[in-house]
């Protein structure tokens, strides 16, 4: 199978690299960074780059990028995709770019699925990238009215080939709303917390519990910002939430109930373990 992937960075570079290390396919790159073409090259990330001539000789399309680039570049080459072959988006939300690429994808008829890699790195780029980035991870798919089941079973031998545990299946407007929890309210917790003066004095006196809270602090901040505001509605909802919870303990606290502090750390820990670990 020929598989080309746009955009080498963590995401797409790994998925090249894990692609490459177990499997026979033929992959193709592309990225805007020279330096990166470069060192996928160097290192048999990929066997070539993907380019306008062999864009309809791939089986299967990758978009790695954000979702305004993974949009841009649909539009721009769709009329080169075969009709045969399969564009999946790795986006992090779903909505904006489902509802973009969907209809060009009917359109020009090759199938396109919404997908999403629940797997990552507080660094990014190509030289961050794994062939083990995706081991036990989960990859989200959202089918709609288009997907046949020969289409799920081709991606779905594809992804575990590449070391993901397994595949599990929404729609763009669930995708969005539970993502917004799971991932991107943790993002804008982690910059806010390491924003106290205190992130300034703690050598010394910080473990675990510092550097779970702090480590996707370190993000790329035009990327996330993108990821955000695509999904503003359903990311103000949960900081809402958040926000009121956290006031609850603030009160606690400020009326020095420790009572309550109790019921509400004991709440948390009982959520907590009702939810499991992941």
């Amino acid at each position: 199978m020929n598989v080309g992937i746009i955009g080498l960075g963590l995401m797409g570079g790994s998925m090249a690299k894990s692609i490459k290390a177990r499997t026979a396919h033929t992959v193709w790159g592309v990225d805007t960074d020279a330096e990166t073409m470069t060192l996928a090259r160097l290192c048999g990330a990929i066997d070539g780059a993907l380019t306008e001539d062999n864009i309809p000789q791939c089986d299967l399309l990758l978009a790695a990028v954000c979702p305004a680039a993974a949009v841009g570049w649909v539009e721009t080459h769709a009329e080169r995709i075969s009709k045969s072959a399969i564009l999946v988006d790795l986006c992090g939300v779903k909505r904006a770019v489902v509802s973009k690429i969907a209809p060009l994808a009917e359109k020009c008829g090759f199938a396109y699925i919404g997908g999403h890699p629940m797997a990552g790195l507080e660094r990014g780029g190509f030289v961050n990238s794994s062939d083990r980035l995706y081991d036990g991870a989960s990859m989200i798919l959202t089918p709609d009215k288009r997907t046949d089941m020969q289409l799920l079973e081709t991606l779905k031998a594809f992804f575990l080939d590449v070391g993901f545990a397994s595949l599990t299946f929404s729609d763009p407007d669930e995708h969005d709303r539970i993502i917004a929890y799971t991932s991107q309210l943790a993002h804008v917790a982690s910059s806010a917390y390491v924003k106290s003066p205190e992130a300034q004095k703690r050598r010394g006196f910080s473990a675990g519990s510092f550097r779970d809270m702090t480590r996707v602090a370190r993000l790329d901040e035009a990327m996330w910002t993108e990821l955000f505001m695509d999904n503003a509605d359903y990311l103000t909802e949960e900081l809402d939430i958040l926000i009121g919870h956290l006031n609850e303990y603030l009160d606690a606290l400020k009326s020095r109930n420790a009572d309550q502090l109790l019921h509400l750390l004991r709440e948390g820990r009982d959520l907590k373990a009702t939810a499991g670990g992941s």
